[in-house]
């Protein structure tokens, strides 16, 4: 390939998208200009609420990009005892830039932007306001969005998704302001964030319809207004670390980079601060999903929320836990003793709350006439995948234990359990249970169980052989690994998996936008009392002679 190779393919691309844009332009004009008008400058909550979870969706299949390229390296190449710098062209400042992308693009660019946006399309509606109370902020939250995409995606930062010190502070070859250009758009998605949360609080506290008490209110509600207030007390350190960061690479100043070249102390302090936001993070990656949870199995149970008093407790002692168990992430770090002995209950300790709302979900799925709708599918996926992901956190919290398996595949696979096992089935959740609510007309079922299906088995075929390779030691965060037999068998069964999730996930983006014009019209509340006939869903009708009684609308109910 010669070197003018690259820059033709790159003016190629940018000829055939402008003469596209000029096509559309020329013969649906009028058409395009009035749609950019209603969704450029809308302030309304609803369609604010479904540009967050489109360009969420966006942002999920790039960074699934990203997982992708990783998992083909350490399964598909190393798994077949091939070299990944000759194969692949994969070398080590590469996959460090494949990692950090993945990282944070799945973090502040999916994950977060979509539980925002069924926050900004269910909020106003839950607590009777007819909109969120600062409706132009609202949309500049969100626009504040796509300008930190394209510098977090152009940045090619290598530092890792935590960007540590002292990788972060020292120069990088191939783009030496890389970490300037990330940091820079990790600040902005930091300042949406914030203001989304200040929205989000001032709409719960103010704007509530008279009769909607705080011991009353949905539990997603409740589960937005404790995540808001997560996100005003952490995001602030992290800005701070960022801001360091940015003065020492810059500025010549020495705040985390000892001028002496021992850089310890300030590798310390950047990791404090770090995960003083990023274990709280994690709650504000999960709670919202609570609350959609908490939403949906009652209404498909047709029974009110077990024990709504705990659930909503449960949540505010999350809060308050979350900022009480960073330091376990530096159980390894030399800290004192009796320092990692007040972390280590603490974090033993937030079991107790995730113990709660298990519980509550399965009993209110007890003596429940459930209807398997696809979102029950999810919702029970749900919680298998947090259960499972929990349970490994309490050997992660045992110091002993911690000590062998902190820097392994194991906590990578706890993580994700979380996250994919978790906080992903509840969006997939939320996303079929409100789709026929978004655009009156249902989603093909076939497709609909098809994509859980590969999504549940992906996942787990991609994360439990984690467990595996970290119990036997494994290290994460590296390009290579020894060529033993079982690492590359247990890493090529992972990389399948990952696969396999990767096929769903096209299923699924196929399904809703050919549902979208060709999908049978919802009349009347999709999610209301099912007929005798349709207990399993409207794609498999069962007859049955039996009448089925109307029961109570359940609390928090769509």
């Amino acid at each position: 390939m010669s070197d003018l190779t690259v820059p033709f393919l790159e003016i190629a691309i940018i000829v055939g998208l402008a003469g596209f844009f000029l096509a559309v332009v020329g013969s649906r004009g009028q058409w395009l200009v009035a749609k950019m008008r209603l969704y450029l400058f809308t302030t309304d909550h609803k369609r604010i609420g479904l540009m967050y979870l489109t360009t969420a969706f966006v942002m999920f299949f790039i960074g699934g990009i990203y997982a992708s390229l990783i998992r083909t390296d350490l399964g598909f190449v190393q798994g077949l005892g091939l070299d990944p710098q000759t194969t692949l062209g994969i070398t080590p400042d590469v996959y460090s830039t494949l990692f950090t992308m993945h990282g944070v693009m799945m973090i502040f660019l999916f994950v977060m932007p979509a539980l925002a946006g069924f926050g900004n399309y269910l909020i106003p509606s839950m607590i009777g306001a007819k909109e969120m109370a600062l409706p132009r902020i609202n949309a500049i939250a969100f626009w504040m969005i796509p300008p930190a995409a394209v510098l977090l995606i152009l940045s090619n930062a290598n530092a890792g998704w935590t960007g540590y010190v002292p990788l972060s502070v020292q120069p990088y070859g191939p783009n030496p302001h890389a970490i300037d250009i990330w940091i820079t758009g990790i600040h902005i998605l930091s300042i949406s964030s914030m203001l989304g949360a200040i929205n989000f609080l001032v709409t719960i506290i103010k704007h509530r319809a008279p009769g909607v008490r705080y011991w009353n209110m949905p539990l997603f509600v409740w589960a937005t207004f404790i995540n808001s207030v997560l996100l005003i007390f952490a995001l602030p350190s992290l800005s701070i670390a960022l801001t360091f960061v940015l003065s020492d690479r810059n500025f010549g100043t020495h705040i985390l980079a000892a001028s002496n070249g021992t850089p310890l102390g300030g590798a310390l302090l950047y990791q404090n601060m770090f995960w003083f936001f990023a274990h709280p993070e994690v709650y504000i990656l999960v709670l919202p999903a609570f609350g959609l949870v908490s939403t949906i199995l009652p209404k498909l149970a047709r029974k009110d929320i077990f024990g709504y008093g705990a659930m909503a407790i449960a949540l505010g002692v999350f809060a308050v836990l979350s900022f009480a168990v960073w330091e376990h992430h530096m159980f390894v770090t030399g800290i004192s003793t009796n320092i990692r002995f007040v972390f280590m209950l603490t974090t033993m300790a937030i079991a107790v709350p995730s113990a709660v709302k298990t519980f509550n979900w399965v009993a209110t799925l007890w003596g429940g006439r459930i209807w398997m709708a696809i979102p029950m599918w999810f919702c029970v996926a749900f919680i298998t995948g947090f259960v499972i992901g929990g349970l490994s956190g309490l050997f992660l919290a045992s110091v002993p234990v911690d000590y062998l398996y902190h820097a392994t595949y194991f906590v990578v696979a706890h993580f994700h359990y979380i996250i994919l096992g978790g906080t992903m089935m509840a969006l997939f959740a939320g996303i079929y249970f409100y789709y026929p609510v978004w655009t009156g007309r249902w989603y093909n079922q076939r497709l609909a169980q098809v994509h859980f299906v590969l999504t549940y088995v992906g996942v787990n075929l991609l994360l439990f052989p984690m467990y595996l390779l970290g119990a036997e030691g494994m290290p994460r965060r590296v390009y290579t690994y020894l060529p033993t037999a079982n690492f590359e068998f247990l890493n090529f069964l992972s990389s399948i998996g990952a696969a396999i999730l990767g096929i769903g996930q096209l299923v699924f983006a196929f399904n809703m936008v050919y549902s979208y014009y060709t999908g049978l019209k919802v009349v009347g509340d999709p999610w209301g009392e099912p007929a005798p006939t349709q207990m399993l869903g409207p794609a498999k009708p069962r007859p049955s002679p039996v009448s089925v009684p109307v029961a109570a609308e359940p609390k928090g109910s769509a």
